[in-house]
């Protein structure tokens, strides 16, 4: 029942504490992201640089690199999972080195999806990436996200302790972070196992988008809407 109650009410209670922080990761990943666009569209050769001339040539020629999933679904749903909690984790432990580890993961992240964007976007498939990457995307994103999140509420604990000395404020700070990023684990498998079965699949674009719309609905209803309680809401914050 434990395990229960914390991811009914005070996981969203514990995200919604912390929203200024994962807002703040969001935000670097779309100001990165849009930076990765534009020096894409403005020098095309960037793309090679950031991407790797295999890749761009597949891109060049209008396939997408994700068909060899769809022959080894279980594996590659596998090695997605274990790939984007590994990238949680590193961006949550980032917070220690004053946050400056996750910043360059938010950066770097950023800087990948504005490139890949850019490059479809300039060879006509836009489509075809936006379908793949909607399914699993609109949990996959906001889990790192959150582990930004996560990471920047640890820099916030070491750098500004408040009244409370460094170590304690950092040993708040790392309860709540480490909360923050248990929760994103379920977020991930589900989006691990969308983007393994679905997203490489042949299933109709509208209907892709249709469940990411659903899917994006309901993330959003778990974490603003569960565990209302106006006292363990407001909380404490750092």
């Amino acid at each position: 029942m434990g395990v229960v109650n914390f991811f009914w009410k005070t996981y969203p209670r514990v995200f919604r504490r912390n929203l200024r922080h994962c807002a703040l990761a969001t935000a670097i990943f779309a100001i990165a992201g849009l930076v990765g666009a534009v020096l894409t569209y403005q020098n095309p050769d960037f793309k090679v640089k950031f991407l790797g001339p295999e890749m761009v040539d597949t891109i060049n020629h209008r396939e997408m690199w994700t068909h060899s999933i769809v022959g080894v679904k279980p594996m590659a749903s596998s090695f997605i999972m274990t790939n984007n909690m590994t990238v949680s984790f590193l961006t949550f432990a980032g917070g220690i080195a004053a946050g400056l580890g996750t910043l360059q993961q938010m950066v770097n992240n950023g800087l990948l999806i504005g490139v890949i964007g850019m490059a479809c976007w300039l060879a006509g498939m836009s489509l075809k990436l936006w379908s793949f990457v909607a399914p699993h995307g609109v949990l996959e994103l906001p889990a790192i996200f959150i582990a930004g999140g996560a990471g920047f509420r640890i820099a916030q604990g070491l750098l500004f302790p408040g009244v409370l000395p460094r170590r304690d404020s950092l040993a708040r700070a790392g309860s709540e972070a480490v909360q923050l990023l248990l929760g994103t684990v379920p977020i991930l498998i589900i989006a691990g196992l969308i983007e393994g079965f679905v997203s490489p699949t042949s299933l109709a674009i509208p209907l892709k988008f249709m469940m990411a719309g659903a899917l994006f609905v309901l993330l959003n209803l778990y974490l603003f809407g569960l565990g209302r309680d106006q006292k363990a809401d407001a909380g404490r914050r750092q």
